[in-house]
């Protein structure tokens, strides 16, 4: 009997199996079960490398009953194995934002943050990665403790003025000031703004030092932080009326500021519309040539590049996507000190990390005291949006059943108050959620008051922010820079809430974004190429808008 063509039921049958045949490769009589077993052992190990080409690999036990196949199973485990850990390396390096060679114990959020977060939302234009490389060498070449700049702060300290320096090498120093918001936001418009006019970028650590204790270097072989012995005295007391102010430049019409060390760029809040002439093309070449160059802003500059013609295809060919410009610079740039990330890990991991859903609530109020209609808003917005479910209204209805799995959502509160997470917790306390979801809330600070240049505070702070930034979805406040930077780092685009007036929920309660990136107040809407100032956009900006929170800010967003 053919063993091919025998039934299920002779199979059955354990008789059969002693039947001799002859071996159809060597002739040799054989026993049809040793044929069989010849046969099954045939489909085990195709079934095996059918599993190991389609599925993520696996550990698999294999008898020794299988001999070669077993060999090449080890080895095709192996070769997947490494070939996922190098997809993993890859993917830390974000696509090539990041270089490799730092000290991964001394900084690790830099390549663990990776496994914390989605896939990139956004990822790095070739361009904006080779002039990130070209960025770093500048940084390398011209930093605190080489000889340019040791030759460039002797010419500053000695008062002599320095254009179109034989070293090549000139310098951004952002002066660092209010709260941490405003700062991350000024930080990388001003990174931006270092690339743009090839100049080394110097933060100045603020008052209390605090900077080296919130972010890691990000440069590799070199800082990025001011010195603390910088010759210029009190740079951090100069104001819009000073004669090395950019605006005054403007309107006393010079164009060689004999006698200058440095020029002054006031781009504060409040500055003059004769200041924020620095967008634009007049006086570039002058604003190129001169060696020291120091910037006040506590604002979102990176939307009044695109304002100037001189930058726009530069611009275009870093960010294609132009809602992506934070997102990247801010991944590129910002990585927590091991302090923060602790604080960061610890809590996402106690609290998150196991939930099915992450929604994130930033709640940022200019009262001391807890304020009941902030707080209708926020439950208005999360129901109209179906972010949170509502909950069973009537009194003594029995709790539902446990199930085996009940989705989970973590509610993730940041506020200066505890006042408003409390009320939302005691809500699904008090009652069962009318889906069955299991919703935990939680907060992991609340100061109280906002605390400029204090370690401990901003420290905190920054934990938060990128807490939310790992969130799936985020309600944000309206003119919030706090909340602006927190999305924007997620690459989430928010549901942000409108301000209210006379005490009243405003209808609609909140609104979804148009874009990820954050709202830029003092850019403003002003026409580089006619020098006018409007409130109106410009023309040939199809990717600027007006923001949703604030109408005289604006805002880039993406065609696509």
């Amino acid at each position: 009997m053919d063993t091919a063509g025998s039934s299920a039921d002779e199979r059955d049958d354990p008789g059969w199996l002693g039947v001799e045949e002859a071996s159809p490769f060597t002739g040799k009589k054989v026993t049809k079960a040793a044929t069989e077993a010849k046969r099954w052992s045939s489909v085990v190990n195709a079934t095996l490398v059918v599993l190991i080409m389609t599925m993520p690999p696996l550990v698999i036990f294999v008898g020794e009953r299988l001999g070669a196949p077993t060999v090449w199973i080890k080895s095709t485990v192996a070769s997947l194995g490494t070939r996922d850990q190098e997809e993993s390396k890859k993917d830390a390096l974000l696509g090539g934002l990041l270089v490799p060679g730092f000290d991964e114990q001394s900084c690790a959020s830099r390549y663990q943050s990776v496994y914390y977060r989605k896939n990139m939302t956004r990822l790095p234009s070739p361009h904006l990665i080779k002039r990130l490389r070209e960025q770093e060498a500048l940084q390398r070449r011209c930093g605190p403790g080489t000889a340019p700049y040791k030759r460039a702060t002797e010419r500053l300290r000695s008062g002599q003025q320095v254009l179109d320096s034989n070293d090549g090498c000139s310098y951004l120093v952002l002066i660092s000031y209010r709260g941490l918001g405003n700062r991350i936001l000024a930080t990388t418009s001003a990174f931006l703004y270092a690339m743009l006019t090839k100049r080394v970028l110097l933060v100045d650590p603020g008052i209390g030092n605090t900077l080296p204790d919130l972010f890691c270097e990000p440069f590799p072989g070199t800082t990025w932080v001011l010195p603390h012995d910088f010759p210029l005295e009190n740079f951090r007391d100069l104001s819009e009326a000073a004669p090395e102010n950019y605006g005054n430049v403007v309107v006393n019409r010079s164009s060689s500021v004999s006698g200058l060390r440095f020029i002054y760029a006031h781009l504060d809040h409040d500055s003059s519309q004769a200041s924020r002439l620095v967008y634009c093309d007049d006086h570039r070449q002058f604003l190129h040539r001169v060696q020291w160059m120091i910037l006040r802003t506590d604002q979102y500059m990176s939307p009044g590049f695109f304002f100037n013609p001189a930058y726009q295809k530069e611009l275009d060919l870093m960010f294609p996507r132009k809602d992506s410009v934070f997102y990247l610079i801010s991944r590129y740039l910002l990585h927590p000190t091991n302090n923060v990330w602790g604080m960061v890990t610890r809590f996402y991991n106690s609290y998150l990390k196991d939930a099915d859903e992450r929604l994130g609530i930033q709640i940022r109020v200019f009262d001391d005291n807890p304020v009941q209609h902030v707080l209708d808003q926020i439950l208005a917005c999360t129901s109209q949006e179906h972010l949170l479910p509502a909950v069973v209204s009537t009194p003594g209805a029995a709790p539902p059943l446990p199930t085996a799995r009940a989705r989970s959502k973590a509610v993730l509160i940041t506020c200066l108050s505890s006042w408003y997470h409390d009320s939302i917790r005691e809500m699904y306390w008090k009652s069962a959620s009318a889906v069955g979801e299991v919703v935990s809330v939680h907060q992991p600070s609340h100061e109280g008051k906002q605390q400029w240049h204090h370690g401990g505070h901003d420290m905190k702070a920054l934990a938060e922010i990128y807490l939310l930034s790992l969130t799936d979805k985020i309600v944000t406040s309206g003119l919030s820079t706090f909340g602006y930077v927190a999305h924007a780092l997620g690459g989430l685009t928010p549901y942000i809430t409108f301000k209210i007036l006379d005490e009243k929920v405003p209808n609609p309660p909140c609104t979804k974004a148009m874009s990820m990136e954050p709202c830029a107040f003092t850019v403003q809407h002003f026409d580089c190429t006619k020098k006018d100032y409007k409130h109106d956009l410009p023309p040939r900006t199809p990717n600027m808008r007006t923001c949703e929170d604030v109408f005289w800010g604006v805002k880039l967003t993406d065609t696509e």
